[in-house]
């Protein structure tokens, strides 16, 4: 059997199809006081609003015009009639919500909420809730008729030749067959048939019940802005961070570094008479203390240079420039300085691409450009003469690095042909 045999006998026996059904069930009722609550409050809004006079009447039913009567003690009525009417939306869609979030486990967003009546009345959702209200009995009635019947009528009809024969007139062979062979298609129709129906009422209900395309987008607006602030926040905390345990590795564990080394320094200038294993061990105190001074400093440059808030840019990547195995060429235009995040980003781009310079590429020059455009952007480009071959996919460190220019709105850019060198090309927002 083919799987869409298979799919079609099995449909009437889905939880889907169940769902749907149930829907539909449950909307009947639902509808139809919905439609009964509507009609009623208008009518007797629109018939009080008779009296009003022909300028009220002309506004409201231009037709009815010339059957107007001035009594303006009718306002009494009126207005508690049409903040009903426009109220009664209110128990009506959020039962509706509750109705599709509970039977077909979806849900329809609600449009920006009004308190007060006129703005009620103003808001273009109260009218399209009305409007579907006014429906919802009719369509209600229609589909739940439909879908009831083909499930109704379909089996008895599928299932007729096991007891029609013991009923009188019970019509010939080729009659039977005929309406058994139709009660089964009704049978198998009737799970489509209420998925049909249910998502028509859906798709219905989100472009009357829901927010408008407009209220939509400016929600998904709003909701973007607030992502893309949260994730400000998130990355200006962590760069505080990074300079804060700089700071606190700088003038703390990295000055104990720095007065052990220089206090064994001076021991090792007065070691006579020591005897040479005493010796031996001092020596290579001071060398180990010198050694792990050179890895914190290593260290704490790497979590954030302080020469970057102190002096910028500029000379942060001269500095790195300088301690370059590599011989590089340095060239900054920047107007004015970046925000201290793009500043970070700016000096991490072409730290990793010095270290991939002179460990991976074995160049043998390295050029730095890093210039500010009229449109607000940093662009940082680091290009080697080096072996290329260089991909993102295949190197961790330029991975983190794409993520870390990404995390801030950035791009990054690697053109690196075998054999011809590495250009790596950064753009990052400039935020003063």
């Amino acid at each position: 059997m083919s799987p869409l045999a298979r799919h079609l006998l099995r449909a009437p026996w889905t939880a889907r199809a169940w769902r749907a059904t149930a829907h539909l069930a449950v909307g009947l009722p639902l509808g139809l006081v919905s439609t009964a609550g509507v009609v009623a409050l208008a009518g007797l809004t629109v018939a009080c609003a008779s009296l009003l006079g022909p300028a009220v009447m002309g506004l409201l039913v231009p037709p009815l015009e010339p059957l107007a009567t001035a009594r303006p003690w009718t306002w009494v009525l009126v207005i508690p009639l049409f903040t009903a009417l426009l109220w009664w939306t209110v128990p009506c869609t959020a039962m509706q919500r509750r109705r599709f979030a509970a039977t077909l486990r979806m849900g329809i967003m609600r449009p920006p909420a009004r308190r007060r009546l006129l703005g009620l009345a103003a808001q273009s959702a109260t009218w399209r809730q009305l409007t579907y209200h006014l429906l919802a009995g009719v369509f209600g009635t229609v589909e739940f008729v439909l879908v009831a019947a083909l499930w109704l009528v379909g089996p008895p009809l599928a299932v007729q030749p096991l007891y029609i024969w013991w009923l009188p007139g019970h019509g010939t062979v080729t009659t039977v067959l005929l309406s058994t062979v139709v009660g089964a298609v009704g049978f198998h129709l009737a799970p489509w048939a209420a998925i049909g129906c249910a998502r028509l009422d859906f798709e219905m209900a989100l472009w009357l019940l829901g927010p408008s395309r407009r209220q939509q987008l400016a929600e998904l607006s709003a909701r973007m802005q607030t992502v893309v602030d949260s994730r400000s926040d998130v990355i200006a905390s962590a760069d505080a961070e990074r300079r804060r345990i700089e700071r606190d590795l700088h003038d703390g564990a990295q000055q104990r570094l720095v007065s052990l080394a220089m206090n064994l320094g001076i021991a090792r200038l007065d070691l006579d008479g020591v005897p040479d294993h005493v010796r031996k061990a001092i020596e290579d105190a001071h060398e180990e203390a010198k050694l792990a001074l050179t890895e914190l400093r290593d260290l704490v440059r790497g979590l954030h240079p302080a020469v970057l808030d102190e002096r910028g840019l500029d000379a942060a990547l001269s500095g790195i420039s300088a301690r370059s195995p590599v011989p590089v060429t340095l060239a900054v235009d920047l107007p004015h300085r970046p925000s201290r995040t793009t500043e970070a980003v700016a000096y991490f781009v072409v730290s990793e691409a010095l270290a991939n310079a002179a460990k991976h590429a074995h160049a043998s020059r390295v050029d730095i450009r890093v210039s500010h455009d009229s449109d607000g952007v940093v662009t940082v480009v680091v290009s080697d003469d080096g072996r290329g071959g260089a991909r993102l996919e295949d190197s961790t460190g330029l991975r983190g690095l794409a993520q870390r220019v990404g995390s801030i709105d950035g791009s990054l850019r690697i053109d690196s042909p075998v054999g011809a060198g590495t250009v790596l090309i950064a753009e990052l927002p400039c935020v003063s």
